[in-house]
């Protein structure tokens, strides 16, 4: 045994030699590509405008899909081996075990390069984001910034990102749902609606998503909300309005589909093109609950969702990926602090940027802080204001609170670009009062200073977080509306103590932040490469049963600012199934009531044939969209024991590679006394834990012990197992499929809805247009009675618009329409005709005339026609007779019928009339004479005697020589060019 221990070491050393030179070679093969497109990006100029060079569109679909997919099976993996007490050896201390852990967390760019160097890629055996893998619809590259009052929608197209606008001209759709009697309103109409149909128009529900109906964000928002709030079936949050004349309860998730339904079709009449896949945004803050909530809207509106970004990755993102004078990945990273503060929510990121690369160091926010604080304030003061000065009570009244906070609204905006006092005044505010007052900036600084108060917490608590100081920071961007106010950019210089940047578009820069990440993610274009590496808001914690009474063991699986998309495999000891459930470990830091996040169960666990227990490694991951699950696992079942020396080698080479890869970094696990268990995963390479919770470096002994016992264990096999996942407030798929089906029944109510309005519309611009036409154009054409008789018909036409006709079925309105047409049809067909004839008469007539001056040429031996045939052109002149004949009776007749009478010749008679004389007399006159044949030797001898001199032959003479010697090989045959 101990010579195979040796020569098991021996092959390992030149094993890990001869890995060592393999990714050696790689480093410099990728150092060289990183040269080879820095230089090809040297070109590429940087603007506030989207250079070409960044991207564009793919040639081959198909390969680059390939590429894809394969780029995305690279996958980073941490290992953990955790056991409880009994099953591994009762009444013992379980034993350190070593964790083999697979370092660099992958990131979701196209390539895993920009993340570090090629030998801390390791593959896995499962794509690590298959969402993201592009669906086989239609290429479009959509970005969705799904904001608390505002939308926006960025496009990638050949020539750059593009914000598109909607049905309005206008690049921001407010995120505002408006229900009615027959049809819904959705965008800018429903925001129109939001003060006259208070109780069914929804806004401001963003902060439902994925929440309880008794949890007491929900309560507050309640408060502030016009619309009913109700609880749905499985207890969450949902809407209650009057739609289709009922009363209708909506999930969130139907309502945010019912909106991105909208933002769907603006893309797809902008693009002229199906919508499938897009990349939305979402806070940085938001729980695994709220982001599968947000997904499970996409769902509903039908689309593709290829990554949920946080929003101040996103505009990071838009702001790098231009950047061409950033530091190489052997320097220093710039670091660059994004703040976004938006209608309801402030969020705080550190990014650090390097060529090609962008890594999120720390996120903070407030939640609860946003431009709708700052409008409340004011709110507020008038209602306090007014309670005194007009002895009214705004909160009273509704339509009032929503004038109210709309005005107050607007002065913000204004106090933001002046500081004299500014007038408020809304006329016919309540009880048919108008309502007056002013205010200041300095009046509204001091009336929010609270609000300002907290603008600095959150810029202190992501530097320590990030572990840097001021002069750390090369640079402060500030998007988001309320960042516009000037006491907040205040608050920010004076925290950083230096100027802010506003090079960013305050209200696009997130939607192009996902239109770039979805073209990342999109075959359909070749983006530059750029790696993007995101980070975990929450640590996240795994519980689980052990075997002693009520005990548990517990691991930190990820931290607070873990990168992240990033998995992880955890090794237990089990001999049954068992579940593991996971939660965030700091409530107080998770702005979300409930700390769990789902229950996982392992099942068809079994033990060894043996009796030992049966190793389970278990996958746990954070994907691209945030979202932490319990992704995979498997039980690993011997085959062969200890003393079997034929498998040793091949068992050698396996434990060797795992320990190659423990080399990258480890992780060891304690277990305290008695029946409570926990680890801490640290990602220090070459650190590990001891039961006493000291850090220790591990030494070569402590590894070749490791090996040495690696080597002693048997050769297994691994079979997959099933996971029963059970996740807090997570829609089932048949909630989701009823969702859609819905979606899909109102949105052919409103195209009914539509045909039928535009059928009425149709009616009416039909009355208006042909009385306004009856009095002018269409005067001479019709006699008076027919006129009185018309304009009476039109006016009862009118009149039961108004009134019966008010609200009817779509046949109704074509029937109606149908019947006008045939009074008002003969009057237009006169005009017409009457409009037309003099130029379908003149046509016919210069082409009559233009054939007879031919056969006049032709009669006096013209030699241009001298080659016409004498009994053709005999034709064509009996032919233009029988016309003139025809358009003589036609319009002698035409001559003596009045205006008012129906024509006796119509415009296309003349013009078929027409184009039958081209297509008989064209062919015959316009007969090309017969070429002229030039004799075969003379051609040659003019070839021989005009030859080029001193050799050579110009390229004239070429196609002479070749037709000669082909002459001379068969003088019957005659060459045709």
């Amino acid at each position: 045994m101990d010579v195979t221990v040796i020569i098991a070491t021996a092959a390992g050393t030149i094993t890990t030699l001869a890995a060592a030179a393999i990714a050696a070679l790689l480093i410099a093969k990728r150092l060289s590509f990183k040269k080879r497109a820095a230089r090809d990006n040297e070109g590429t100029t940087e603007s506030g405008k989207n250079p070409t060079p960044i991207f564009k569109m793919a040639t081959n679909v198909e390969q680059e899909t390939d590429k894809h997919l394969k780029e995305k099976e690279h996958e980073e993996l941490d290992e953990m081996e955790l056991g409880s007490q009994e099953e591994r050896q009762k009444g013992q201390k379980l034993h350190k075990e070593a964790i083999n852990k697979e370092q660099d967390s992958q990131t979701s760019s196209r390539s895993p390069s920009g993340n570090g160097p090629p030998q801390d890629a390791v593959p896995a055996p499962e794509a690590s984001a298959p969402a993201a893998r592009p669906s086989s619809g239609g290429m479009s590259v959509v970005g969705i910034d799904l904001g608390f009052l505002n939308c926006y929608i960025a496009v990638a197209r050949s020539g750059g990102i593009e914000t598109i606008a909607n049905e309005y001209s206008d690049r921001c759709t407010p995120a505002c749902i408006s229900l009615g009697s027959r049809t819904r309103a959705i965008g800018n109409a429903a925001k129109s609606q939001i003060v006259t149909n208070v109780r069914n128009t929804i806004h401001g529900f963003k902060k439902l998503h994925g929440r309880s109906f008794d949890d007491p964000i929900v309560q507050t928002e309640r408060i502030r909300l016009p619309y009913e709030l109700q609880k749905m079936p499985n207890g969450s949050a949902g809407v209650k309005v009057r739609y289709l004349e009922e009363e209708r309860p909506f999930a969130i998730e139907q309502v945010t589909g019912m909106l991105l339904a909208k933002l769907k079709e603006i893309a797809e009449n902008a693009l002229k093109k199906p919508v499938a896949d897009c990349v939305i945004s979402v806070p940085s803050f938001f729980t695994d609950a709220e982001r599968r909530s947000v997904l499970a809207a996409a769902q509903v509106a039908g689309l593709n969702c290829l990554r949920l970004m946080n929003e101040t990755t996103a505009v990071a993102l838009a702001y790098g990926i231009y950047k061409q004078d950033l530091p190489s990945l052997d320097e220093k990273p710039r670091n660059v602090v994004f703040i976004d503060m938006g209608h309801s929510a402030y969020q705080v990121s550190v990014c650090a940027f390097n060529k090609g690369k962008l890594k999120v160091l720390a996120t903070a926010f407030d939640p609860y802080l946003g431009g709708r604080n700052f409008d409340e304030a004011l709110v507020d003061y008038f209602c306090d204001e007014f309670k005194t000065k007009y002895k009214i009570n705004v909160k009273e009244n509704s339509r009032a609170l929503l004038r109210l906070y709309q005005e107050c609204e607007k002065l913000k905006k204004l106090m933001s670009a002046n500081a004299s006092d500014l007038p408020l005044n809304i006329e016919c505010f309540m009880n048919d009062l108008d309502v007056s007052s002013k205010m200041n900036r300095a009046q509204y600084e001091q009336l929010c200073a609270s609000l300002l108060a907290r603008v600095e917490p959150p810029l202190k608590a992501v530097m320590e977080q990030a572990n840097l100081q001021r002069e750390d920071i090369s640079s402060i961007e500030i998007v988001g509306g309320a960042t516009r106010i000037p006491a907040v950019k205040e608050q920010i210089t004076k925290f950083f103590l230096k100027d802010i940047s506003t090079t960013l578009n305050a209200d696009e820069a997130v939607a192009r932040g996902c239109a770039l990440q979805c073209a990342i993610l999109s075959p359909a274009f070749k983006v530059r490469e750029f790696s993007i590496t995101d980070i975990v808001p929450y640590s996240v914690t795994l519980r689980w049963r052990t075997s002693f009474e009520d005990g548990t063991g517990e691991c930190e699986v990820f931290c607070k600012n873990h990168p992240a998309p990033f998995s992880k495999v955890i090794t237990f000891h089990k001999k049954e199934p068992f579940e593991l459930e996971a939660f965030y470990t700091n409530l107080h830091e998770v702005p979300y009531p409930d700390p769990r996040i789902g229950t996982f169960t392992i099942q068809n666990v079994f033990p060894q044939s043996d009796g030992d227990n049966s190793k389970v490694k278990v996958k746990v991951r954070v994907n691209v969209h945030g979202v932490f699950s319990v992704a995979s696992a498997s039980v690993v079942e011997k085959q062969n024991l200890e003393g079997d020396h034929n498998d040793a080698p091949m068992e050698t080479e396996t434990s060797f590679k795992s320990e190659n890869k423990d080399d990258l970094d480890k992780m060891q696990v304690d277990q305290e006394e008695g029946g409570h268990q926990k680890c801490h995963a640290e990602h220090t390479p070459e650190e590990e834990i001891d039961h006493t919770g000291a850090k220790t470096k591990s030494t070569p002994s402590d590894k070749q012990d490791r090996l040495n016992q690696t080597i002693k264990k048997g050769k297994g096999k691994s079979i997959d197992l099933p996971i029963h996942s059970s996740l807090c407030r997570q829609l089932g798929q048949d909630l989701i499929n009823s969702y859609i089906e819905n979606e899909g029944k109102m949105l052919m109510q409103d195209k009914l809805e539509k045909e039928r309005n535009d059928a009425k519309n149709a009616v009416e611009e039909y009355v208006y247009d042909f009385r306004d036409r009856l009095g002018t154009v269409y005067e001479k054409f019709i006699t008076p009675e027919d006129i009185n008789k018309l304009s009476a018909i039109l006016e009862d036409t009118e009149n039961w618009l108004y009134e019966e006709g008010e609200d009817q079925p779509k046949q109704v309105y074509v029937d109606k329409l149908q019947e006008l047409k045939k009074y008002g049809q003969p009057i237009q067909v006169r005009y017409m005709e009457h409009e037309e004839r003099p130029k379908a008469l003149n046509d016919l007539g210069k082409k009559i005339q233009l054939v007879m001056k031919v056969i006049e040429a032709y009669r006096n031996k013209d030699e241009r026609y001298d080659h016409l045939d004498h009994a053709e052109v005999e034709k064509v002149e009996k032919f233009i007779s029988d016309a003139m004949s025809w358009l003589n009776s036609k319009m002698n007749a035409q001559n003596k019928l009045s205006l008012t009478q129906d024509p006796v010749v119509r415009v296309a008679e003349i013009v078929a009339k027409s184009k039958e004389l081209d297509d008989f007399c064209n062919p015959i006159i316009y007969k090309p004479k017969p070429k002229i044949e030039v004799a075969e030797d003379k051609a040659k001898a003019n070839s021989e005697h005009n030859g080029p001199m001193d050799g050579q032959s110009g390229p004239e003479t070429k196609p002479d020589i070749k037709d000669s010697s082909q002459h001379t090989k068969s003088s019957g045959e005659m060459e045709v060019d």
